[in-house]
């Protein structure tokens, strides 16, 4: 047999060697799972690809969502040469070669998409030489990234491409992808007979963390892990140690979700910065999309600590943006530091209680209309109906506090914010003793 001669054995030996993420890549449209926001009937991306728009653009989404596949997709589907670079492995010589023959080719009418992984990773003067290309339409530059484009791609090429967000998926549509691959006999598992109990796909898709490529992966390693058993089934043990770390007990959708994220919470309402941290750990290490606890670490800054250190508002939408840059592992630091300072912060729920008995209040009363002295009256006709009429400019009156109603007529003298004595809201508590007394000092004896 020649050397050269195709050899269909291995051919499929080859195929058998190739991981299951890349086998079971969509083709088409109708097998792409998630980006409905983007791909739904009538979404921007949707009716670009079917009005074959030759605009670039960038993809710009976390791992595993479909980035590269969509572009291999839209090549497909517009008869497009498809030429993948990475920008970590690729220098500009070799992509300025290519665009070059790319030119050559559009003049016999011959279309090719370029696509860019980690686009971000080029500097400004490389993604430049993209530009005269992408302006004459020589080429279609898709780029994919999993930063924010506005801030590691330059103007120029930036405003050269639409930019679409792809979101992670959710579990239920990896549970779906794993489904599938499972049962995929030309491309997946089919062939193998390999069956999983129920939550044990629910436990891959838990730590994919919405990366579909992770979750195949993973899938693959727990068939051949199954495979050597002679019931070939994968259970959660096996999806385990596929995973290669130990399964906590914590359901994301279930009761343990709301139980650990409680007991997080009353940990820092506590100030037991240990248990805190326990409870913290207890969910990312057991998967828990670290974005869902920031946004509860957030909360408990403006619902427990207050103005009492009101400075932990903005240590904890950093810890939020830190771990939106960095992602875990680094970033679960940056909410281990926001939690144990929380729990050690002054404690106050004296905003979050008083803005609770405003609601309950705007609820229970009639919507007054606002005092006439406090509205504004840019016309003729509001100033001879009163508008503004009896208003004060504190910033003219002595002390900056002006003796005037601002509550509806109805909800005169009613207080709502009650301050604490604790921390930075000690302070606040004198100054508005002082604004009381400044304000009885100007009325005049009855």
């Amino acid at each position: 047999m020649s050397l050269f001669n195709p050899n269909p054995a291995g051919t499929a030996a080859q195929a058998s060697q190739t991981p299951l993420a890349e086998r079971m890549r969509p083709r088409t449209l109708d097998e792409f799972v998630g980006q409905e926001h983007l791909l739904g009937a009538g979404k921007p991306l949707a009716l670009a690809i079917a009005h074959d728009d030759a605009t670039s653009m960038i993809f710009w989404g976390p791992p595993g969502t479909g980035k590269t596949t969509l572009a291999k997709i839209i090549a497909a589907m517009t008869q497009s040469t498809f030429i993948e670079f990475s920008a970590v492995l690729s220098g500009i010589k070799e992509i300025k070669g290519v665009m070059a023959d790319a030119e050559k080719a559009a003049e016999f009418g011959s279309r090719t998409i370029l696509f860019i992984d980690e686009i971000h990773r080029f500097n400004k003067a490389q993604q430049d030489a993209f530009l005269p290309y992408v302006e004459r339409g020589s080429i279609r530059l898709i780029g994919a990234t999993t930063e924010n484009p506005s801030f590691e791609l330059n103007a120029a090429l930036l405003s050269r491409c639409r930019v679409y967000t792809l979101q992670a998926l959710s579990e239920d549509q990896i549970v779906a992808l794993l489904v599938r691959a499972l049962g995929d006999k030309a491309r997946g598992l089919g062939e193998a007979g390999i069956s999983a109990d129920e939550g044990a796909l629910a436990t891959i898709a838990s730590y994919a963390s919405g990366d579909a490529r992770n979750a195949l992966n993973a899938l693959d390693v727990a068939a051949s892990l199954a495979g050597e058993d002679t019931a070939r089934r994968i259970t959660k043990e096996i999806a385990a140690e596929a995973l290669q770390r130990r399964v906590l007990l914590y359901d994301k959708q279930g009761e343990q979700h709301y139980d650990i994220i409680s007991a997080l919470h009353k940990s820092v309402r506590n100030s037991d910065a240990d248990a805190s941290l326990y409870w913290l750990g207890r969910m990312l290490q057991a998967g828990e999309d670290p974005m869902y606890v920031a946004r509860r670490v957030v909360r408990m800054a403006v619902e427990d600590i207050g103005l009492a250190a009101p400075e932990a508002l903005n240590l904890c939408l950093s810890a939020r943006d830190a771990m939106h840059f960095l992602g875990p592992p680094e970033g679960d630091l940056a909410l281990a530091q926001a939690v144990v300072y929380l729990a050690l912060a002054p404690k106050s729920n004296s905003v979050y209680k008083a803005y609770g008995a405003i609601k309950r209040e705007i609820e229970a009363t009639a919507a007054e209309p606002v005092p006439l002295h406090l509205r504004n009256a840019p016309t003729k006709l509001m100033k001879s109906l009163d508008y503004g009429k009896g208003y004060q400019y504190a910033h003219d009156v002595e002390g900056r506090v002006a003796d005037m109603e601002c509550m509806p007529p109805s909800l005169v003298g009613r207080h709502y914010y009650h301050p604490t004595q604790e921390g930075r809201e000690r302070l606040l508590a004198q100054r508005m003793e002082e604004i009381t007394r400044i304000r009885l000092s100007k009325r005049k004896p009855e």
